[in-house]
């Protein structure tokens, strides 16, 4: 039961930067934006999430540096592409290469350097119960974060009139602007907090899931959060469980040479990877669902 526990506390913590990046971006498509800069994004809320939290010694103001990094980097896509109405998908990825330049930079002096990660909830008695205790009272405050945001975004999309018109611009968003609505101030916004998302997931990581930062400590699960928002079919409910299974895949590679599985080391880090590449693939054959739940207006410039 220790070891199920620790597999399963394993999964929830690797799993939370993917879900708190994925819903962001999937706020940003549904408003028919298709940002590829969440690596970078990530990665420069990392270094200005461990800056902060290592210069002030507070984790909460680390993880708001993360935030604002992200924002600010968002706020650079959105006037390249929908200031300038600039090709979406090289902008993105030129942020992804300007981010990972940044963070190099911003991080330089952190290298080395540690501090006290994000603490755990604990409830006596609650916290103490075999198996479920550490799982549902124990983990620290991202992990419920993360959570809430999905609970919160399908409430904001599906119970709102602000998320119906956000969801319109993303399906038409020409038909949007006939009817009056600001489609270019609905997808800053959309953007906006795509990259505050995307900041707060890369603070994460060395606030809470490693204690200290590295160049590159992002791993490329910014494009894995890309893959999750396909994956879910643009639904929010559906990021939880993508989210938890790639994390699951993600420990898997280090639980298994605990087992003893016969396994090269190699292979095993491909994993989560060559799953995203399966998961698309798979996905991608289902046009059907693809189209139904596909914004129309997704990656398309507005110029009114």
């Amino acid at each position: 039961m220790g070891l199920l526990e620790a597999i399963i506390l394993a999964v929830l913590a690797a799993s939370t930067p993917l879900l708190i990046a994925a819903t962001g971006e999937l706020v940003t498509e549904r408003a028919g934006v298709l940002n590829l800069g969440v690596e970078g994004m990530m990665i420069v809320g990392a270094a200005c999430g461990f800056g902060g939290a290592w210069l002030t010694g507070s984790i909460i103001i680390g993880a708001l540096c993360g935030i604002v990094a992200g924002t600010l980097l968002s706020l650079i896509f959105a006037m390249m592409t929908l200031g300038l109405a600039v090709n979406q998908v090289a902008t993105g990825l030129a942020l992804t290469i300007l981010g990972i330049g940044l963070s190099g930079l911003i991080g330089a002096r952190f290298v080395g350097e540690k501090i006290t990660p994000a603490p755990h909830l604990y409830i006596p008695g609650l916290t103490d119960i075999p198996l479920v205790g550490r799982i549902l009272f124990g983990e620290d405050a991202f992990v419920y974060l993360s959570l809430a945001m999905v609970i919160g975004v399908w409430l904001f999309l599906y119970r709102t009139r602000a998320g119906l018109v956000l969801r319109a611009v993303g399906d038409n968003h020409v038909s949007a602007h006939a009817l009056g609505y600001p489609v270019l101030k609905i997808r800053m916004f959309a953007v906006m907090f795509g990259g505050a998302c995307a900041g707060l997931a890369g603070a994460y990581l060395p606030l809470a899931y490693t204690p200290f930062f590295i160049p590159g400590m992002t791993a490329g699960r910014g494009w894995i959060a890309l893959a999750l928002v396909v994956f879910s079919s643009w639904r929010p409910g559906r990021l939880v469980i993508g989210a938890y299974l790639f994390g699951a895949v993600t420990i898997l590679q280090f639980h298994a040479q605990g087992l003893g599985i016969d396994v090269t080391v190699q292979f095993l880090a491909a994993l989560p990877y060559a799953a995203t590449i399966v998961v698309l693939v798979v996905i991608s054959r289902d046009r059907k669902l693809l189209q139904l739940n596909l914004p129309a207006s997704l990656g398309k410039p507005f110029l009114p």
